[in-house]
This record gives C-alpha cells, sequence and structure tokens, in this order.
C-alpha cells in the first residue's frame, strides 16, 4: 500500500470524510486571515473570548429548533456580536480595558449558554455543542460555511487597507477618518463573531478559535510581511485540517481536537524552527 494510498483512502471511501475536509478548508480559508489580524491588533484572547460568547445565543437555537443549525447559527452570532459591542462599550464609557471586559462577559455567557443547554438537553448534547460533530456535517452545514467563507473573504478584500491602517497606525485613521475607526472595528468583530460561528457548526465552541488562531500565529515565524503571512496562515490551516483528519482516521481520535492538535503540532515546531525568530534559528545567530 503506498503512501499516497493512505493518504487518499479515508477520503475516498468515507463520504462524511470527504465533507469534513471540505467544510475543515472552507474554514482554514476565511478564519486563518482573520487571526492574523487579531494578533496584529494585539488581540488574540478576543477570538478565544467571542468564541465562547456565542454559546448562550446557540444554545437558546437548540432550546426553540433542537439540533438546527440554522437557529443554532443565528441564535450564536446575535449573541457573539451583542458581546463585542457590549464590550465595546463599557471599554469606551468606563475605565476598563476592552480584555478586561470581554472576560467579564465571555465568562458569564459560557455559563450562562451550559446552563441552557442543561435544561433541556443530555450530556451527549452539551459535548455536541461544546466540542462539535465534524465527521456528521451536512450538505447543509456545507453551504453554509462555504457562505460564511465566501462573505468573509470578500469584505477582507473590501475591508484590507482600513485593517492595515488600524493594525499598524490606529491614530492616523482616527485623525484622517475619525467616523471610519468605529466602522471598521465594528465589521471586523463581526466577520470574527460569523467566522466563530461557522467553525462552532463543525468544531465546537470550545475548538472553533484553534483553526483561527494557531495558523496565524504559526505563520508568524515563517514569512517576512503581511501578505505573506496570510498565504502561511492559510496554508498551515488546510495541512493542519487534512493531517488532523487522516490522524483521526487512522487513529481512531475525536476529530475535532485532532485537528487543533495538529495545529498545536504546527505551533510547536514554528517556534523551534521558524525561520522568522524561532528559538533555534535565534541560538545560531
Amino acid at each position: 500500500m503506498t503512501l499516497l494510498h493512505l493518504l487518499l483512502d479515508p477520503f475516498v471511501s468515507f463520504g462524511f470524510m470527504r465533507r469534513a475536509l471540505v467544510a475543515c478548508l472552507a474554514i482554514s480559508l476565511s478564519a486563518a486571515p482573520l487571526g492574523v489580524f487579531l494578533l496584529l491588533r494585539r488581540m488574540s484572547l478576543v477570538g478565544d473570548a467571542l468564541s465562547h460568547a456565542v454559546l448562550p445565543g446557540a444554545a437558546i437555537g437548540y432550546l426553540i429548533s433542537g439540533m438546527s443549525l440554522v437557529a443554532m447559527g443565528v441564535g450564536g452570532f446575535i449573541a457573539g456580536l451583542a458581546v463585542a459591542m457590549l464590550s465595546g462599550l463599557v471599554s469606551r464609557k468606563t475605565p476598563l480595558k476592552e480584555d478586561a471586559s470581554f472576560a467579564g462577559f465571555y465568562l458569564g455567557s459560557l455559563a450562562l449558554g451550559v446552563t441552557l443547554v442543561s435544561l433541556r438537553g443530555s450530556s451527549v448534547d452539551l459535548l455536541h455543542v461544546l466540542f462539535g460533530s465534524i465527521l456528521a456535517v451536512d450538505a447543509q452545514a456545507i453551504v453554509m460555511v462555504g457562505i460564511i467563507a465566501s462573505i468573509s473573504l470578500m469584505m477582507l478584500a473590501v475591508l484590507y487597507r482600513a485593517l492595515v491602517i488600524e493594525s499598524f497606525d490606529c491614530t492616523f485613521l482616527r485623525v484622517s477618518a475619525p467616523g471610519w475607526l468605529a466602522w471598521v472595528h465594528g465589521l471586523f468583530l463581526a466577520l470574527v463573531v460569523i467566522n466563530l460561528v461557522a467553525g462552532f457548526q463543525i468544531l465546537g465552541t470550545l475548538m472553533s478559535v484553534g483553526l483561527m488562531m494557531l495558523p496565524a500565529t504559526c505563520a508568524r515565524f515563517w514569512a517576512r510581511d503581511l501578505p505573506q503571512t496570510l498565504a502561511v496562515a492559510m496554508g498551515i490551516g488546510l495541512l493542519a485540517s487534512l493531517i488532523g483528519l487522516e490522524w483521526s482516521y487512522y487513529a481512531s481520535l475525536p476529530a475535532g481536537p485532532a485537528i487543533v492538535l495538529s495545529a498545536s503540532v504546527a505551533f510547536l515546531i514554528s517556534i523551534l524552527f521558524g525561520t522568522r525568530g524561532g528559538m533555534l534559528r535565534r541560538a545560531r545567530h
């Protein structure tokens, strides 16, 4: 049996593996660039906070419609966007920093979401919401994830210059176009939330941020400039998805955690061997 056959066999033999791969590839293409901009803006943990913040909305959608992806997705988007906007409002109107207000809101949201799911669902339902069920992705979920990924990439193309300016020189954007700053920030957070909702459909609330932040942090050690960082982050996300699914198939591991673990291994390799600031390269110099 050749290596190529080993790599292709899971996807040739099983439709659920093909659907899982397509969903992961779509998420990697749209979420990884957002992770790069979160990293540039020093908001890395905001993605984690928002991934938990979508839980109460998803739980309300679950209570109303059961395991309906549309209802849970819409509820999660509304809840995540509400937490993002409330955190921004609190940071502007009080001395509290934005990361601290995010922490306060997301912890309450996580507890509320778990409580709501537990009211009517079983422990299996709660695990499905928290950790996802990527191998159970159906055609409806793939269409939804594909639409979200397409919208995200188009919006990133439109907002690219403004996001670059805000990430590197926020004061310039505030002075030259004061009305645009709030809009750019709000639209960016909306894109983060909607991608976390898409990731939640396949990886769960606790794992969805993995494909957003880990490839972005890896790319920091390999890329020279921002366009290259975005491309490397997407490539690492695609590779981690493929390796994670292969790993889960042959080692009988849960697919979602296997994908995030693959991205984590890439992160450790980047820290050690990265050509742009890796530990071994710095030690040689």
